[in-house]
């Protein structure tokens, strides 16, 4: 329970990136400090989340060209947008994590956080970036 903890901070951060473009270190310490968290979760949480940051453009030009209509990355909801840069940022970087886990955690946020349709939308394009990262490999 406490890896989807620390996966809704790092959705909650890069939210809040996406509209400040910079990292707000208040917010960062306040969501690492709940004591719900274990040590491995923090440190998820910085190498996950500074993961992001440092490859911000990057995660962003996937996910356009999967989106389809949405390839101006500006157009889409930015709830749908944090949880789709943590989701791909995890199928790029972090073997030890499944990629259905992944997804499946993805959906699960924005049908907490985000709009009625979103869930089938982020989990069509994550399902395609998988799927292409899958025969790559």
């Amino acid at each position: 329970m406490s890896r989807r903890l620390a996966r809704e901070a790092v959705y909650k951060l890069v939210f809040e990136y996406i509209f400040n473009k910079e990292i707000n270190e208040r917010t960062y310490e306040m969501l690492k400090a709940d004591s719900n968290l274990s040590e491995p979760d923090k440190e998820y949480i910085d190498y996950t989340y500074r993961g992001i940051i440092s490859k911000y453009t990057e995660l962003c030009e996937k996910i356009a060209s999967y989106a389809d209509k949405y390839s101006n990355i500006d157009r889409l909801v930015k709830s749908d947008l944090a949880a789709m840069l943590v989701a791909v940022y995890e199928l790029q970087y972090a073997d030890d994590i499944p990629a259905n886990v992944t997804i499946n955690e993805a959906v699960d946020i924005v049908k907490q956080y985000s709009t009625e349709k979103s869930s089938g939308f982020v989990n069509g394009v994550l399902a395609g970036i998988n799927k292409d990262l899958i025969n790559k490999a």
